[in-house]
């Protein structure tokens, strides 16, 4: 099991000086005994969170209504949660009310999943009161408890489960399995911002195909058009970042519309929708056709559509070969052509036009070639067709 880190034994040790419990819990002890660096470290205590501010000095209270405090410590932070009991879900996400008068056992009961609601003991044992240790050991996805009752809680959790099917290669166990092809009706409560957190981190995860749920079971049916069942297998052969996954989504369901509907940020929209624009048929074949994409859509949307057509070797090609495909990488500069006479808009249309004659002739991104192309077409309103 990797190590602890010094800050969060510290914190630990710390509230325990002053009376309170303290555990590590969730998901940072599943990766720890799947023998994996947690990124993030959670502890459950005793102490409620304005004690919890008393006993540190930077702390951030990002989330008091819920019993929470960000503990800023020399080498990390570590997010400190109250023991707590929550009463109602009537938005199906939020709780209606949060006490802090409940201790390990019910803390850890409230939790979504086996293998989430674990805790490490102050001697570095492991306090599992739900089976999580056996279900890591099977790669099984369990609720803790009733999966119906879990998820009316917090719908999102539907998604979740998914989503550690495909992050982590794992099962769902039959009722679990049950209740999200059953736990439709929850959705409408559903941020579309973190329903997009949810699908990205399905589809980036190394076994997209498992996210192929969140289809058949009907849980993005509150952001598609219709029924789809989109074979996500082949997400995997794409890079595990999002814009690629992404696009290759748009890709499978034909269009941008159920992302833009997710809300995503205006550069993840951008790059999905150029990738759809460059692979509309026909699609690059040839040198020359990728050079004309990379003008016409830059290199980052050219890279993502030659990766989801399976082109990227092709594509590296034709980038070691240093192409020109901006204006600003000709060899003859605006300032040139000013010298040569040309004046305001004849500057950028004749820019224009030699990009245009370097993409289908690369080896001509030479200044004598382009002036003499340059100074043929001066003062004709129709761009040159042929090499001097």
């Amino acid at each position: 099991m990797p190590a602890l880190p010094h800050y969060l034994q510290y914190c630990c040790m710390c509230l325990r000086r002053h009376g309170h419990e303290a555990y590590p819990v969730g998901g940072c002890v599943r990766d720890l005994l799947l023998g994996r660096q947690p990124q993030d470290w959670d502890v459950a205590t005793s102490a409620r969170p304005e004690e919890v501010m008393s006993l540190f000095a930077r702390t951030v209270p990002t989330g008091l209504k819920h019993g929470t405090v960000t503990v800023l410590l020399g080498g990390g932070k570590v997010e400190v949660t109250a023991f707590r009991r929550e009463g109602g879900y009537a938005d199906g996400r939020h709780p209606d009310a949060v006490t802090f008068d409940a201790g390990l056992r019910e803390d850890l009961s409230r939790r979504d999943f086996t293998i989430n609601a674990m805790a490490l003991a102050p001697g570095g044992g492991i306090i599992d009161l739900f089976g999580g240790q056996a279900d890591l050991s099977q790669k099984i996805i369990r609720c803790v408890g009733s999966p119906a009752a879990r998820f009316s809680e917090d719908a999102l959790r539907m998604l979740r489960a998914v989503r550690f099917s495909a992050q982590l290669g794992f099962e769902l166990e039959p009722a679990t399995a049950g209740a999200v092809k059953a736990g439709v009706a929850g959705e409408a409560h559903l941020s579309a911002e973190r329903v997009r957190a949810e699908v990205e981190q399905t589809i980036t995860a190394p076994f997209p195909s498992r996210g192929g749920l969140l289809f058949s079971a009907g849980l993005l049916a509150p952001w598609l058009d219709g029924p789809v069942s989109p074979d996500l297998s082949v997400l995997s052969v794409l890079p595990p970042q999002p814009l690629h996954r992404w696009s290759g989504l748009c890709v499978l369901l034909g269009g941008t519309a159920f992302l833009e509907r997710l809300k995503p940020d205006r550069h993840t929209a951008a790059v999905c929708a150029g990738v759809l624009c460059a692979l509309r048929p026909p699609r690059p074949g040839t040198a020359a056709d990728w050079r004309r994409a990379l003008a016409r859509y830059g290199a980052e949307v050219a890279a993502v559509a030659a990766a989801v057509m399976g082109a990227g070797e092709e594509l590296e090609r034709v980038l070691a070969a240093g192409p020109c495909y901006e204006i600003g990488a000709l060899a003859l500069t605006g300032g040139d052509l000013r010298k040569l006479g040309f004046r305001g808009p004849e500057i950028g249309r004749m820019q224009r036009a030699l990009l245009c004659h370097v993409l289908e002739h690369p080896e001509d991104n030479r200044a004598e070639i382009l002036r003499q192309l340059a100074l043929r077409d001066q003062g004709s309103t129709n761009s040159f067709s042929n090499r001097p």
